[in-house]
């Protein structure tokens, strides 16, 4: 009888101990272990990282990191660790975060526009995914990848069309730079290509005198007009004339980006530079910033008629007087002269 008893017992501890060790379980499985206030939270994992890496990622919006440990391990995750952009939502339990880190790394969407270099550019990017400025620089300017597609160091940031685009956030620079590439010729489909090939120019050709366009004028109604000069000039076998070039060009001679010219003086026109279209009648070897597709589009589109001049018109900010005359120029020009001296802008 006494021996039963004693039997009972250990059997009425186990079955409590059981049910303890049942209830431990369910609550660091299905118990919420988030600590944040907010809706959701967002973890990056970088690539390659290893599990303490993941756990000191994770811990300031865990209640209790050693519970999610312990799942983390019995679900065999620490061997499994993927790099991405992940949204843990308020409330969530152990297991449903996992779940979460193991399957549902989440897009972003990636926009630039109106970069001035591959560097700028870049720069953009790497504050948006995982890669860096550096690396993105250097897929850019691959020499192997630029012969094979048809571009070179100078057209380089043509391929890079501004809009919006969806990536993951652990996406590569090589990755990011083949992605850009598939939609450069997405953009250029059959429609564009025709009409670039119908004005006499290159899809690169027709991105370089967009980015001028780009630079003349930020409003968008006006630029297929301003386009429409530049094709009158070019067309004819005239120089371009174009102020935004000269500025490049005396940008990239002193190799200072970050200098702001807001007048283009005559001693600027005599500088030897294939981007200084005062002096070249060539089209610049690439583009001088990077044009909105409005530009693109103003150039492949551009507005036909008889003007071969434009300056800005000081009674209507942002947008500009056309000439179809020099002499009719030179009287519009002199008002804006007269405004830009009375304004004191020397450079």
């Amino acid at each position: 009888m006494y021996i039963k008893k004693i039997l009972l017992g250990i059997a009425l501890l186990g079955l409590v101990a059981g049910g303890i060790f049942a209830y431990y379980v369910y609550q660091a499985i299905f118990s919420p272990n988030t600590s944040f206030e907010t809706e959701t939270a967002t973890v990056y994992i970088p690539t390659d990282a290893t599990y303490t890496e993941l756990i000191e990622e994770i811990s300031p919006l865990v209640e209790d990191i050693y519970s999610f440990d312990r799942i983390a391990r019995r679900k065999g995750y620490i061997n499994n660790i993927k790099a991405g952009r992940y949204i843990l939502k308020k409330g969530l339990n152990n297991n449903d975060m996992i779940g979460v880190l193991r399957s549902k790394n989440t897009p972003i969407d990636v926009s630039f526009n109106n970069q001035e270099r591959l560097e700028n550019l870049a720069g953009r990017i790497a504050s948006q995914i995982e890669a860096d400025s550096i690396s993105l620089v250097k897929s850019f300017r691959d020499s192997t990848f630029l012969k094979n597609k048809g571009f070179s160091e100078e057209t380089a940031l043509s391929m890079y069309i501004p809009n919006k685009y969806e990536f993951f956030w652990n996406t590569s620079a090589g990755q990011f730079r083949d992605r850009m590439f598939k939609e450069y010729n997405r953009f250029w489909n059959d429609k564009r290509t025709a009409k670039a090939k119908e004005i006499g120019l290159t899809p690169n050709q027709v991105i370089t005198l967009a980015s001028i366009v780009q630079k003349e004028t930020s409003k968008v109604d006006e630029r297929p007009r301003v386009a429409g000069v530049y094709m009158n000039r070019y067309t004819n076998g005239w120089k371009l004339d174009a102020d935004p070039t000269v500025i490049y060009a005396i940008k990239k001679h002193h190799k200072d980006w970050d200098t702001i010219i807001k007048r283009v003086l005559y001693k600027d026109l005599e500088l030897d530079s294939p981007y200084n279209t005062y002096k070249y009648a060539e089209l610049p070897p690439g583009p001088i910033t990077m044009p909105d597709i409005s530009s693109i589009d103003a150039v492949l589109n551009y507005e036909k008629h008889d003007y071969y001049f434009f300056v800005a018109n000081v009674e209507n900010m942002g947008y500009h007087k056309f000439a179809k005359t020099i002499s009719q120029h030179n009287q519009n020009k002199k008002q804006y002269v007269n405004w830009i001296n009375k304004q004191g802008i020397k450079r």
